[in-house]
């Protein structure tokens, strides 16, 4: 009798950094792990759906703005990043549109200074640190 195995698979979510009036947009968590923190805009990738339009979907559910370019910044997958299991989030620049509004799984949004960033849920804030690095290398 043939043996089969069961695999485990890691969930896939998505990171959006948002560059808007000299800050970054965050939201506010209105559900758990770590309800009332701060955090980047973003999700759980649905079925079917590619990253790039997941993370708009995400954008535009929590900020109420429009994606109208995304580019891959990078893959984050340390088994213990998130307290529900093992996540692997890609993080994406995202570049928008219209006006600010909270919703969705967001209880409020703001944009903070990078020099007045809050404490931030999960390993977003070493998100934030990358991308900065990344943007950096990018410019030169």
């Amino acid at each position: 009798m043939e043996e089969t195995k069961t695999y485990r698979i890691p969930a896939i979510t998505v990171d959006a950094i948002i560059e808007m009036d000299n800050g970054i947009v965050l939201i506010q968590r209105g559900k758990e792990p770590f309800r009332g923190m701060w955090a980047l805009p973003g999700g759980h990738l649905d079925y079917g759906e590619s990253l790039e339009a997941a993370v708009a979907r995400e954008v535009m559910e929590e900020t109420g703005l429009t994606a109208y370019e995304v580019t891959q910044v990078r893959a984050y997958s340390e088994p213990g990043r998130d307290p529900r299991g093992h996540y692997v989030s890609m993080v994406f620049e995202v570049k928008v549109k219209g006006d600010l509004k909270a919703g969705d799984d967001a209880a409020n949004i703001a944009i903070y200074g990078l020099d007045a960033l809050p404490a931030l849920a999960f390993d977003h804030a070493g998100m934030i640190r990358d991308y900065l690095a990344w943007k950096a290398k990018e410019l030169k």
